[in-house]
């Protein structure tokens, strides 16, 4: 009887235990594909910094994005539209390299993922990247925390740490929610360590095809005064020629 009753208890267990828990690896993985679209894709995306609440500056640009699906890493084109004095100006990511193109000079130089746009918003916070392509991940626990809107979510704590150089960041916390896999916030951290910003996904609605963030808020780590919105609009899916995504080519695209 007790071997009997042994038995009947692992099976039990077996049956409700989960088939299979996420590694942090694949939840990075599945949080990617909440944030990103597989197909092709252009969106118009409006950075705005604000200090003590009220607007300084703003810009606007259009993002065109294309997974390579050799690498899992996606391919970027920004071009400038607002303000009227930066229009025409672009940014290249051919997969390795990271390009500015001024039209007037019609010269291309390499640049760094963390140059600043504007506010607290770098060139690496506004591509569309696969973060588990860029980072090792490691799961700390789980815990609950506030969104952007200060309600509860229940969260994954994750913490990425850089696999290859193109990653902008040294180190990342992340926190995703449990069961729908939204990014909720990240915090960055400099190579020596510093926390630099802090980031909120907010504004979760039907985008592209899913359900995803279609803004983001970027806090200054020392002066929360200091605040960058990140707004996504317009969005489209749409082929890209590959040849969009070569250097040479800046000075003779063609961009509606």
């Amino acid at each position: 009887m007790k071997s009997t009753s042994t038995l009947f208890v692992v099976a039990l267990a077996l049956l409700v235990a989960p088939a299979h828990a996420q590694t942090a690896q694949e939840i990075v993985t599945a949080t990617d594909k909440v944030r990103n679209p597989g197909e092709p894709f252009r969106t118009t995306l409006k950075l705005t910094e604000y200090v003590d609440g009220k607007e300084r500056s703003h810009d606007t640009l259009a993002v065109f994005s294309k997974e390579d699906v050799s690498t899992r890493q996606f391919r970027n084109l920004v071009q400038y539209v607002e303000p009227a004095r930066d229009a025409g100006k672009r940014v290249l990511l051919d997969g390795r390299s990271l390009w500015f193109y001024d039209p007037d000079s019609k010269v291309s130089v390499r640049i760094s993922a963390q140059q600043r746009l504007i506010g607290q918003a770098a060139i690496g916070d506004i591509l569309t990247v696969n973060l588990a392509a860029d980072y090792t991940a490691t799961l700390v626990g789980t815990e609950s925390i506030d969104d952007a809107a200060r309600q509860s979510r229940q969260c994954w704590h994750l913490q990425l740490s850089a696999a290859n150089d193109q990653a902008t960041y040294n180190r990342v916390e992340y926190w995703v929610e449990q069961g729908s896999f939204f990014p909720i916030k990240g915090k960055f951290y400099s190579d020596s360590g510093r926390l630099l910003k802090i980031l909120y996904f907010r504004r979760f609605a039907e985008r592209l095809g899913a359900v995803r963030p279609t803004e983001a808020v970027i806090i200054d780590a020392i002066d929360s005064s200091l605040a960058t919105t990140a707004a996504f609009g317009d969005d489209v899916h749409q082929e890209i020629p590959e040849i969009w995504f070569q250097r040479d080519f800046l000075p003779h695209l063609q961009i509606k």
